[in-house]
């Protein structure tokens, strides 16, 4: 069965706001479309390719990144699973040091936000995340946030208790001859009140997904000047308890196979 992408649609329109606010609180924007393909995925089909649009822009009162993916299956044979699916996620963040026109600096701490993040995948399966959000000057780094969170998972049978969230971001630049290599992403660390796991037998197991990209500037080696960056690389995708599923349950040991995952996939990215 094929699957739209509203979410896509959304995307463009943001951006065209964007645009047009261009002179008035934006600040700033980057959009780029990226291309992955990797294999040995657990829970879904193993090999998989996705196409991704983000967009990140700064704000006079903050800043909001968000990310459509289309992810297809190759060689599925699960009617339940389908030949592609989507997943979405839409993070604001509210600056209090821009809001009230004051430097809230302490230690590496460089602001202090409030953020906020709405996670959409089919079926209805959302989360909503509320916290605090740090930005830290740490040497070297482009860009290092800290955001923590409360989880409250929506839309999954018997609605599981809310979880607790640490996120930390970041992107670091080496140069590399006449270009660079960036290495960035991100790390979701997952767990409730019960040292990873809960007396509540609907609860999400505790899970950790790092995900960090390492990619060469390959269009600022070659001189082109038609797009801001064209990067090729590679991802690295951990996932340990992947989707809150206990690996030593039986859904993890019979059903699945296992929900660790331990996986790279290639990658070619354009920022516009």
């Amino acid at each position: 069965m094929n699957r739209t992408l509203p979410s896509l649609m959304l995307a463009g329109g943001l951006l065209a706001a964007g645009n047009a606010l261009a002179d008035g609180p934006l600040l700033w924007q980057d959009n780029s479309l990226t291309y992955l393909y990797g294999q040995n995925f657990e829970i879904n089909p193993p090999i998989q390719q996705t196409f991704t649009f983000e967009h990140a822009s700064g704000w006079t009162f903050g800043d909001l990144f968000m990310f459509v993916d289309q992810i297809n299956y190759n060689g599925s044979e699960d009617p339940n699973l389908g030949k592609n699916t989507y997943y979405g996620e839409i993070s604001p963040r509210l600056s209090f040091g821009k809001i009230f026109d004051q430097k809230i600096e302490f230690g590496p701490i460089s602001d202090v936000l409030l953020a906020a993040t709405y996670e959409r995948g089919e079926n209805r399966n959302q989360n909503y995340l509320l916290g605090p959000g740090f930005d830290l000057n740490i040497p070297g780094f482009d860009y290092f946030q800290l955001n923590f969170y409360y989880r409250r998972p929506d839309g999954i049978t018997n609605n599981p208790s809310g979880q607790w969230q640490v996120t930390p971001v970041w992107s670091y630049t080496i140069p590399v001859g006449n270009s660079n290599v960036l290495i960035d992403g991100f790390m979701d660390w997952v767990w409730n009140n019960q040292d990873g796991t809960s007396s509540r037998p609907n609860d999400l197991h505790a899970n950790l997904h790092f995900n960090p990209q390492i990619k060469y500037d390959l269009g600022k080696a070659l001189g082109w000047s038609a797009v801001k960056h064209f990067y090729v690389g590679i991802e690295y995708d951990y996932w340990r308890h992947k989707y809150g599923i206990d690996n030593n349950s039986v859904l993890g040991d019979e059903v699945l196979g296992g929900t660790h995952q331990n996986t790279f996939s290639l990658l070619a990215k354009v920022h516009f």
